[in-house]
């Protein structure tokens, strides 16, 4: 039977700490699953889940997720008070820690929709929108944005928002230290293109010492955590938490005081091996959907490239992932690897 990720002990230390973004493709619950099996004690959110999907779509499917995975949160998109509101209450009625409001993406397709980045011209309508859900729920409401929006570079823009949005009941903050600029970008470019300025989030601490200020953007090592949480209140780290995940098992020894919780890269594959059995017989879900967010587990080891490219190959999708994860393992033979693979895919085919 797989025990899955248990539910942390309560510590001290508050999750804001360190947590893991939300990401956009990437974040759904199996991936947080994944994440929560390395860290007991770090934060994970919800890809963004807009408005409009749980007003008008399937709601088990946008915010079914594992007990296991607490503490997490759930990451709204929208602009309509009376809509967050409803969909704030949802959050909570299926069991989120923290409601987030996204202003700061800066994608064509959410600016469409009049929210994400292009809310930080409007702190005003932030405001009444995180008002609005602080006064129908008791979970915390919180808010992730940029430093700015397009090419200016005034402190002054931020602040005033921090300032407007925390004076309706927001206590927490969580800075992508990047401009996010509207036009002429991708969503992938302006996570590189406009420069990190870790130098306004320090600021806003500063000036808001009662406010909690979570710094985001470009950290990807630990010496990098523990340097910034000496001035601020918390870390959020993106793409590398996804693409080198085994470091997140670091991080509960490391950054909340908490024993090492003793696991290994096979025995964290091993319970999402039972995991994806699970998630097949209980939803129909493929091992794949669930295989590709543990890509990055090997990350660096000998043997790490064929190990993907097996939880990766689509002839094996009729296999039992455990029998997928035998061959992942098995001895990589020039001539006998790709030979093995087919002939195993032809068996079960």
């Amino acid at each position: 039977m797989n025990p899955g990720p248990s539910s942390p002990p309560s510590l001290p230390i508050p999750p804001h700490r360190l947590s893991v973004a939300p990401m956009m493709d990437w974040t759904d619950r199996h991936c947080r699953y994944f994440h929560r099996l390395l860290s007991h004690h770090a934060l994970l959110y919800t890809e963004m889940v807009t408005t409009g999907a749980l007003v008008h779509g399937d709601v088990a499917r946008h915010l079914r997720f594992n007990a296991g995975e607490h503490p997490v949160a759930l990451q709204l998109g929208g602009s309509e008070p009376v809509d967050l509101t409803h969909c704030a209450k949802l959050g909570e009625q299926w069991g989120y820690d923290e409601i987030n409001l996204n202003c700061g993406c800066p994608s064509e397709r959410v600016q469409r929709g009049a929210f994400g980045a292009c809310l930080m011209a409007e702190p005003q309508l932030v405001a009444d929108c995180v008002k609005a859900m602080v006064d129908v729920v008791d979970v915390p409401v919180t808010v992730k944005h940029r430093i700015g929006i397009d090419k200016g570079e005034s402190y002054a823009f931020v602040s005033d928002f921090v300032g407007t949005v925390s004076a309706a009941g927001c206590r927490t903050f969580i800075v992508h230290a990047r401009n996010a600029w509207l036009q002429g970008l991708s969503p992938k470019e302006n996570r590189e293109v406009p420069p990190l300025r870790y130098e306004l989030v320090h600021r806003l601490k500063q000036e808001f010492p009662e406010l909690t200020i979570v710094i985001n953007g470009g950290v990807t090592t630990g010496e990098q955590v523990a340097a910034l949480l000496r001035e601020l209140d918390g870390v959020m780290v993106g793409r590398e938490a996804y693409y080198n995940p085994w470091w997140l098992a670091s991080w509960d020894e490391a950054f909340f005081g908490a024993a090492a919780n003793g696991q290994t890269r096979e025995s964290v594959e091993s319970l999402m091996v039972d995991y994806m059995a699970t998630q097949a017989a209980a939803h129909g879900t493929p091992w794949s959907a669930i295989a590709r967010h543990m890509l990055g587990l090997r990350h660096g080891l000998p043997g790490s490239r064929r190990w993907r490219q097996v939880w990766s190959d689509h002839r094996l999708k009729t296999l039992h992932p455990r029998e997928v994860m035998a061959l992942a393992h098995a001895p990589a033979l020039h001539e006998r690897g790709a030979p093995a693979i087919e002939s195993a895919a032809v068996a079960h085919a």
